[in-house]
């Protein structure tokens, strides 16, 4: 076993699981089945309406009809979803779509199965996480240089110096305000747009 994947599945032991599925045979054998992997479970129903977050993992009946307390979308950063679904229809694909299952489990459940699905939604959860992470963190990235852009040309238009100028004015400023230039640059902008709404810098 690869050692990414038993982490996985040791990640299983004390994990925090809810169940939201009508009481009955079948949610039973789902509840025994992820105790004897090492969860902590308890069920609920109808569904919350929305995640709780105290819980790492929602295992939840997804219907064809909807109903108070359906499904609700999940979103980065909240726990792991894995749709229980009776039939395989349009409606109920498009809202195993809609609330962004990151696994499913058909009925009538069984123990089989269980555990691969869960390693495997949890997976692709995490590499979900990690993914949108990465894509805000290069949209600040990108948004700091236009804003170091922008803030150059204004440096250029106020001051009368060239762009290498008054790139290293902002660089300067930016090392003895122990601030990054795109932190720098946004506030000069701040600052010049609060001056332009006073009418004390004309538009030249």
């Amino acid at each position: 076993m690869r050692p990414g994947t038993r982490k996985l599945v040791e990640d299983l032991r004390d994990m925090q699981v809810l169940v939201a599925h009508p009481p009955d045979g079948e949610s039973t054998a789902l509840i025994n089945q992820l105790r004897r992997f090492g969860c902590r479970v308890r069920d609920a129903w109808p569904p919350p309406p929305e995640p709780p977050q105290d819980v790492d993992a929602i295992f939840q009946l997804v219907e064809a009809q909807e109903k108070a307390g359906s499904a609700p979308a999940f979103t980065t950063g909240g726990p792991t979803f894995l749709a229980i679904v009776d039939y395989e229809n349009p409606t109920v694909l498009r809202r195993l779509i809609d609330c962004n299952a990151h696994g499913v489990i058909t009925k009538p459940i069984r123990p089989f199965g269980i555990l691969s699905a869960l390693v495997l939604a949890r997976s692709l959860n995490g590499y979900t996480n990690r993914l949108e992470t990465k894509v805000a963190k290069l949209e600040e990235t990108l948004k700091g240089r236009r804003d170091v852009e922008k803030a150059v040309k204004m440096l250029v238009q106020i001051k009368r110096v060239s762009e290498a100028e008054a790139y290293e004015m902002l660089r300067r400023q930016a090392t003895q305000k122990r601030l990054s230039m795109a932190r720098v640059a946004a506030t000069i902008i701040g600052a010049r747009d609060v001056l332009d709404g006073l009418g004390l810098i004309g538009n030249e």
